[in-house]
């Protein structure tokens, strides 16, 4: 996919970073728009269907985690691809937001061009979608769709946000192979962007949550595995 074909919706209540921001990203070719609040931000969503969404957390009217909860909850934009930009680091700040469906979180304040470089490896994998792979995955009693997005467990669909998807696919690909954390991080979030530590411990607790949580095993020291 073409630079120029690749929508970014940036929701944010600070006009700076909505001009600095969208100025670094248009120039990069990119086709940007732009909300000042998570309402607009849900509206502009639903009307562009951007293939990126930037979310500030603290907003008016509707605040970044319900602004995600609301998109991730959309038809037709289950699949896009969603990152928080704040000035909220804290751990419980993360957790809510890889809770309410998001793929990854960027901290302010960041160099543009750092950002640039972040948003282009979260948009690497839109041209690794178009890779040939088995569209329809079976590995025990769970059945990955891989162009859908859709898993189904026992006969029962599962709605999974991208990033879960994405690790549980990596995981099941294998099963009984451990996979060293730094390689999840390689292969679902991209090598070029940085995450925090608890990343992938909040994306397995999920998982755990929603397929078993006996087919998720710790190994200590080096990552996870899946088993049936």
């Amino acid at each position: 996919m073409k630079k120029k074909d690749i929508k970014i919706l940036l929701v944010d209540d600070e006009p700076d970073i909505l001009e600095i921001v969208g100025y670094n990203l248009t120039t990069e070719g990119y086709q940007v728009f732009t909300a000042k609040n998570g309402v607009e931000g849900v509206a502009m969503a639903k009307k562009k269907q951007p293939h990126l969404i930037i979310l500030d957390v603290m907003m008016p009217e509707m605040d970044g985690i319900e602004a995600c909860e609301t998109i991730r909850n959309t038809a037709g934009l289950e699949n896009s691809i969603i990152t928080f930009l704040t000035a909220r680091g804290e751990d419980y700040s993360q957790v809510a937001g890889f809770d309410a469906g998001a793929d990854d979180y960027i901290t302010k304040p960041i160099r543009p061009k750092v950002l640039v470089s972040k948003v282009k490896a979260l948009l690497r994998r839109l041209k690794e979608e178009s890779a040939p792979q088995d569209d329809i995955v079976k590995v025990g009693n769970i059945v990955i769709n891989r162009e859908e997005y859709k898993i189904m467990n026992d006969g029962q669909e599962i709605v999974l946000p991208r990033k879960e998807f994405e690790l549980l696919a990596l995981l099941t690909s294998k099963p009984n192979k451990v996979f060293k954390r730094e390689v999840i991080l390689d292969r679902v979030w991209g090598n070029e962007v940085v995450v925090g530590g608890r990343t992938i411990d909040v994306h397995i607790r999920k998982l755990r949550e929603k397929i078993g949580e006996h087919h998720f095993k710790t190994v200590k020291g080096v990552g996870y595995k899946f088993v049936l």
